[in-house]
């Protein structure tokens, strides 16, 4: 209820608001200057009419980085703390603009214009994220009728101008294995590979599954007699300190899966449970037995970093000119299911994708690739008859 009262030869009106939602403390709107009681009971009760109505609303001076960091602790009691991690690192990117502005002065022109610099410095990709981080926050500062307005309404994606040095690049930096070039590197990593090397990437370029899947392999996870890798977890350790991992539910409900692999991969693995039983009698005092398949000779799960690296000594020993990390072989594994034969639907399976156009986009990129080796194969063979 309003609270009427005399200023000096004035009266003046108090309503009282519900408190403000982040700070909790008490909000109020306060008009004086009224020449009779009468005239500021009249003016108080229609405020009070229309915020029972919806149409006074308060917003709130708390600063942008006060709030985004209040959005954040939300947010990590909804998802994954990778997920979070991910958020925290792209939100840093809109603070450092915007710490100390109050929320609600936060413009249209104010978000696009930080979107347009930052599209300066990094790619489409990250763009994309740092843009559903901002476009989270302040959702989430309208559930909590701190905005009216959401800033990021009519964004506009800023479109990176591709130049002809980025096309060459994009042909030199190919990110995949031509079928060829895989059985070189696996020839080579058979025979020159370190411990657990060989194993590593032939499991990820026959069954395509990423790489913090592999790290997360436990011995239960495969079904030797039915030649089957079951997939429920990843591995999460963005400090590659072996004791600080954990294991996450997969990046998406597709990505658990059943991807079944050939009686050549069976063998290997049998092969290295054997040596894996030796090592652990051996290292018996330290080894900390969690049943990982990819363990470091005390029985921790191998970390992220341990894969780029062993990768990187194997590529110095080959000629391959191309941009090769330990998700390419994902990509190779789809490029080989495609001259394989396989369809849309049974690579989408396989590779744990949620979205079909997800794998329609890699379809169409290496299906490219294998038409114009297509095409260069006919133009070999019909060299000369005209």
């Amino acid at each position: 209820m309003a609270h009427i009262l005399k200023r000096g030869g004035k009266w003046a009106y108090i309503v009282n608001v519900a408190r403000d939602p982040i700070t909790g403390k008490r909000r109020q709107i306060t008009k004086s200057g009224f020449k009779t009681k009468k005239e500021a009971q009249l003016a108080a009760g229609k405020v009070e009419n229309s915020i029972s109505n919806g149409g006074v609303f308060l917003e709130s001076n708390i600063t942008f980085e006060d709030f985004a960091l209040q959005w954040v602790d939300y947010y990590a009691t909804q998802v994954k703390v990778s997920s979070v991690r991910a958020r925290r690192i792209a939100m840093k990117h809109l603070v450092s603009a915007w710490a100390n502005i109050p929320l609600k002065k936060i413009s249209k022109h104010m978000y696009q214009s930080r979107i347009n610099e930052l599209s300066l410095q990094f790619s489409h990709n990250y763009i994309d994220s740092i843009h559903t981080t901002g476009n989270m926050i302040f959702k989430h500062a309208i559930r909590k009728d701190l905005l009216k307005v959401n800033p990021t309404e009519g964004f506009v994606m800023p479109k990176k101008q591709v130049t002809v040095e980025d096309i060459e690049q994009e042909n030199i930096q190919e990110k995949f294995l031509e079928l060829v070039e895989l059985k070189e590197f696996l020839t080579v990593t058979k025979e020159e590979g370190l411990y657990l090397d060989y194993l590593c990437f032939v499991t990820l370029a026959y069954t395509g599954m990423r790489v913090g899947e592999l790290h997360a392999l436990k011995w239960t996870d495969i079904d030797f007699t039915k030649k089957a890798i079951r997939i429920t977890k990843t591995y999460y350790n963005p400090n590659n300190v072996k004791t600080g991992y954990e294991l996450l539910t997969p990046k998406t409900k597709k990505s658990i899966r059943t991807i079944v692999i050939d009686e050549e991969l069976i063998q290997l693995f049998k092969a290295h449970k054997r040596e894996q039983a030796v090592l652990k009698m051996k290292q018996r005092l330290l080894y900390q037995d969690s049943s990982f398949i990819f363990a470091d000779n005390n029985g921790y799960p191998i970390v992220m970093k341990f894969v780029a690296i062993r990768l990187q000594r194997l590529l110095k020993k080959l000629e391959i000119n191309k941009h090769i990390t330990p998700h390419s072989f994902r990509h190779t594994h789809t490029s080989l299911l495609i001259e394989a034969g396989a369809g849309l639907k049974e690579i989408q399976e396989r590779l744990g994708h949620s979205d079909i156009n997800t794998t329609m986009n890699i379809y169409a990129h290496m299906t490219k690739n294998i038409e114009e080796k297509t095409s260069h194969k006919f133009s070999e063979l019909t060299k000369g008859l005209l």
